[in-house]
């Protein structure tokens, strides 16, 4: 299993937020490279990229941080989301070397379009779901919608997507512990990987993941608790590692 470290990028600065509010964050560092290195030295095997001011403004802000990222470090695959809403930023995300695009309010609302990449950039796809009480949350979390989890991740891994990220966006960034019962119970459903997002708090949370790793589940994205210390990340990317 992967543990993913997230860096969360507003104005150039690494930052962290509370249940997806913009005014609830917290700035960790003004140099996301160097906190990209941190996490490749104690260990990291992929990295996950979010552009904030990208989500909220639907297209890439944080672009040229985004290519130092992954210039700086080539050996380590990332994975970038945020204001990713058609072909040419995906082309261009790739093209400076990232691995994985993920789209997630479009694919809600425009289901098609998740068809139409997924056989354009195959292998490069994966889908953000954002979920509250099992229904998907779209729009930077601000409006939920009518669709459940599992029938739209059945819907896209149809289409051939790499991958489902699924975060319970009541625990994102809160410390509360992460929703394995949800994620384990998506994960069964489906048969492509998903990766669990939102609430990891320490090593307890790795544990259970790595108990249920065998449903599917192939990685966990972790932020706010690598950056308060409350989970050593080298030491959780160990214990990651041994669960398949």
């Amino acid at each position: 299993m992967l543990l993913i470290p997230a860096i969360d990028l507003k104005e150039g600065k690494c930052v962290r937020l509370r249940q997806g509010r913009m005014e609830d964050d917290t700035v960790f560092s003004d140099d996301p490279v160097s906190v990209a290195g941190k996490w490749v030295e104690q260990g990291a095997r992929r990295i996950h990229l979010v552009d904030l001011d990208g989500a909220f403004a639907g297209k890439p802000k944080n672009a040229d941080v985004i290519h130092a990222i992954v210039e700086a470090f080539p050996s380590v695959p990332v994975q970038i989301g945020g204001g990713i809403r058609d072909e040419d930023t995906i082309q261009g995300y790739l093209n400076a070397g990232v691995q994985y695009v993920i789209i997630g309010t479009k694919a809600v609302t425009e289901p098609h379009f998740v068809n139409d990449i997924a056989v354009e950039f195959p292998g490069h796809i994966i889908i953000g779901l954002d979920a509250k009480d099992g229904k998907v949350a779209i729009d930077g979390w601000s409006k939920l919608s009518k669709y459940a989890v599992i029938d739209l991740a059945k819907k896209f891994e149809s289409d051939g997507v790499e991958a489902i990220i699924y975060t319970d966006i009541c625990r994102d960034g809160m410390m509360k512990g992460i929703n394995v019962e949800a994620t384990a119970k998506l994960a069964r459903a489906i048969n492509i990987p998903v990766i669990a997002s939102g609430g990891i708090t320490n090593m307890d949370d790795i544990h259970a993941l790595g108990k249920v790793a065998d449903d599917g589940i192939t990685g966990a994205i972790t932020g706010r608790a690598i950056y308060e210390g409350t989970l050593d990340f080298a030491e959780a990317e160990k214990i990651a590692e041994t669960y398949s």
